[in-house]
């Protein structure tokens, strides 16, 4: 599951590609983003005319003043931002929050699902291990309860519209979208728990936590990749949403806040973000480049703007096989959540 760091390095040095999108009547969600990437990616996102761009935020304070910072910096009307709660390491608060958007919002354009963390340190949020009840099991349980509006959104707008009609620059825009962020971490995990009987129950506990985050980002990789052809089975017919997920580099943000790796580590950590780290808002614009990709990134994992290839194993027969067991383990675990969620993936 190795690549060359070199690779990564060498990506790092080169600027990242202004996005040239227009979004103009678009609904935007975009989960942690009170700060770091998130909260620059919505910035983003209201500068390229954003309708409505909602902060999901865990802490509806720190939320507030991220769409403060917002709405000064893009000299934006108050209600173009506004501040959700939701909380990943619940179930019921992932729920409840699909649920408002089902019911307040007309359309829904573009979901970024950015909240996340590094842990070293175990912890349980609804009998699972943090990071991947966070970057897994609440993430596609978000994903398969709001696609459904989605695809309504799409609906709506092709009986306005006739492809003729759409403005140039809005060719990569007229598709739903949803980006799952994720990292090149997931080239490096050993994740020795694809072995075992059950992926997910071998994941429970507190073994490999210093792996533990590029593990639930393989996943997350493997199961976009899966997820992406059930909603999509007559590979003749192009996606009624795209689905892909991302990796926005090395940058200068708080995602180490808990200093999950050992002291030594985190100083070089900390040393490399200063020589080579991307600012937040050059991070971010891998986030709308993703929001805007065409129908070719579907089930695709991006890098540095444009679509890349993920690890070696991932390709591998073994990478398959585990790919497939992924996605049945989790579906089966969503439908413990909330019975008859897998109804939502095909359409």
């Amino acid at each position: 599951m190795w690549r060359n760091p070199l690779r990564s390095l060498t990506a790092q040095l080169r600027p990242i590609k202004t996005p040239d999108a227009d979004l103009t009547g678009k609904v935007v969600i975009i989960t942690g983003a009170n700060s770091g990437l998130g909260l620059e990616a919505a910035r983003l996102f209201v500068r390229f005319n954003a309708k409505t761009v909602i902060l999901g935020c865990r802490d509806i304070q720190s939320g507030e003043h991220a769409k403060r910072d917002i709405e000064v910096s893009e000299n934006k009307p108050g209600d173009v931002v506004q501040v959700w709660k939701i909380d990943l390491a619940s179930y019921n608060s992932v729920t409840e929050f699909c649920r408002r958007v089902t019911t307040e919002l007309s359309r829904l354009d573009i979901v970024v699902a950015n909240a996340g963390l590094i842990a070293s340190r175990y912890e349980a949020f609804e009998g699972y291990e943090r990071q991947l009840t966070v970057h897994v099991i609440s993430t596609f349980l978000m994903v398969l309860l709001l696609l459904p509006m989605m695809r309504r959104t799409k609906a709506m707008d092709s009986q306005q519209h006739t492809p003729i009609s759409l403005p140039r620059r809005l060719a990569t825009t007229d598709v739903p979208h949803i980006v799952i962020v994720g990292s090149n971490s997931h080239f490096y995990t050993q994740f020795p728990e694809r072995k075992e009987p059950s992926i997910f129950e071998a994941l429970r506990g507190d073994s490999n936590m210093g792996d533990r985050y590029g593990t639930t980002k393989l996943l997350s990789v493997l199961i976009v990749r899966e997820l992406a052809e059930h909603m999509v089975l007559d590979k003749e017919l192009e996606p009624s949403v795209i689905l892909n997920t991302l990796d926005p580099g090395y940058c200068q943000t708080r995602l180490l806040r808990e200093n999950a790796y050992s002291r030594p580590l985190m100083w070089i950590l900390a040393i490399a973000s200063t020589l080579v780290g991307r600012t937040a808002e050059m991070g971010a614009r891998t986030y709308v480049l993703a929001a805007s990709a065409g129908r070719e990134s579907h089930g695709r994992y991006m890098e540095d703007g444009e679509i890349s290839r993920e690890s070696g194993f991932v390709y591998s027969q073994e990478g398959q096989v585990v790919q497939k067991r992924a996605y049945i383990e989790l579906r089966e675990i969503l439908e413990r959540i909330q019975p008859g969620i897998s109804n939502h993936i095909q359409g």
